[in-house]
C-alpha cells in the first residue's frame, strides 16, 4: 500500500460514497473499487460493508482508518523535516472559496503569499461557501474561506477577514414579484423565496422570518451557492438574501434592488479556516501569516 491509496481509503471512509471519491481524489469508480480490494487482500480482512445504497466500515475498517491517518500525518510530518533544511518553501497548498471570495478577498492574499513563496503551488477550488467547512474537515482542502458558523468546531482555527452586512433582494424587472413587492405593506407570506439549501444565511433567514411571526415562507427554490441565488432573483424568479459583497461584485447587480423589511437580519464575520492541530506547519503557517498582513 502506498500514500495515495491511504489518502483515498480515508476520504472514502469520511464520504462512506464510492461516487463522490471516485470524482474528489481523480479516480475512475473501477480502479477505486480494485483499490479497496487490494487493500482488504493484503490485510486479510473486510474493511467496508456496501449495498447498493450505503457503505459502511467494519470494525478492521475503522482500525485501519486510523492506521492510515497516522501514516498520513508522518508522511507530511517527514516532507515538512526535510523541507526545512532548504531555504524557501516548497509544496502545494489547497484553498476552497466561493466565486465571489476568489476575486473580492483571496487576491491580495495570494499576492503577498506568491511574492514571498514563489515555489509553493496554489491549488484552488471554488464553490458553495455552506460546505466550505466540511472540505477541510475531510481534508479536501488546507483552506476555506468561509462565513463564522454558529457551532464553529473546536479543532478549527478561524482569522476573520471581514464583516459581511446581508441585504433582502428583489428584482428590478416587471414582473409578478415586483408587483408583490412594490406595495406598501408587503404581505410576504404571499412573496415566492429564493433560498440558500443550508449554511449560515440560511439560517440567519430562517430566524429573520420567525421573528416577524408570517408563517412559514413560500420557496420557490433552493441554490447551491450565492452567485446562483442572485441569478434567479434577476430573472424575476422571487426575492432572496444575500451578502452585500456578492450583490455588489454579480454581474447582474444592476437587475436586483435592496427591499425594506422589519426586524434584522444579521450579518456574518467571514474569514479563513483551517486545522489547529497544522498551525505550526510551515507551509500553514506561511499562508497564515500572509492573512493576517
Amino acid at each position: 500500500m502506498d500514500i495515495k491509496s491511504l489518502q483515498i481509503f480515508v476520504h472514502l471512509s469520511q464520504s462512506l460514497h464510492f461516487s463522490k471519491t471516485a470524482l474528489a481524489m481523480h479516480v475512475s469508480p473501477s480502479t477505486l473499487s480494485r483499490l479497496i480490494q487490494r487493500l482488504e487482500d493484503e490485510l486479510g480482512a473486510s474493511l467496508l460493508i456496501r449495498d447498493n445504497r450505503s457503505v459502511v466500515l467494519t470494525d478492521a475498517g475503522v482500525a485501519f482508518k486510523q492506521f492510515a491517518l497516522q501514516q498520513i500525518e508522518q508522511w507530511e510530518l517527514l516532507k515538512l523535516s526535510i523541507s526545512k533544511g532548504t531555504n524557501e518553501l516548497e509544496g502545494e497548498i489547497n484553498l476552497y472559496c466561493s466565486v465571489t471570495a476568489a476575486y473580492s478577498h483571496l487576491p491580495p492574499i495570494l499576492e503577498r503569499f506568491r511574492r514571498n513563496h514563489p515555489h509553493v503551488d496554489i491549488k484552488l477550488t471554488t464553490g458553495d461557501s455552506a460546505v466550505a467547512i466540511e472540505q477541510v474537515m475531510q481534508h479536501q482542502v488546507d483552506f476555506a474561506i468561509t462565513a463564522y458558523p454558529d457551532n464553529f468546531p473546536n479543532r478549527m482555527h478561524f482569522i476573520p477577514l471581514a464583516e459581511i452586512p446581508l441585504s433582502l433582494i428583489g428584482p428590478t424587472i416587471p414582473c409578478a414579484v415586483t408587483k408583490l413587492t412594490s406595495q406598501a405593506l408587503i404581505d410576504w407570506k404571499d412573496i415566492p423565496f429564493i433560498l440558500p439549501e443550508h449554511g449560515a444565511i440560511r439560517r440567519r433567514f430562517d430566524t429573520w422570518f420567525r421573528s416577524n411571526k408570517i408563517g412559514k415562507p413560500h420557496i420557490y427554490a433552493k441554490v447551491a451557492g450565492h452567485e446562483a441565488l442572485i441569478s434567479m432573483v434577476a430573472l424575476g424568479c422571487g426575492v432572496g438574501v444575500a451578502p452585500d459583497v456578492v450583490v455588489e461584485n454579480s454581474p447582474v447587480r444592476d437587475r436586483v434592488q435592496n427591499l425594506p423589511y422589519s426586524g434584522e437580519l444579521a450579518s456574518f464575520n467571514l474569514g479563513v479556516c483551517c486545522y489547529k492541530n497544522r498551525l505550526n506547519e510551515p507551509l500553514i503557517e506561511a499562508f497564515l501569516n500572509c492573512v493576517e498582513s
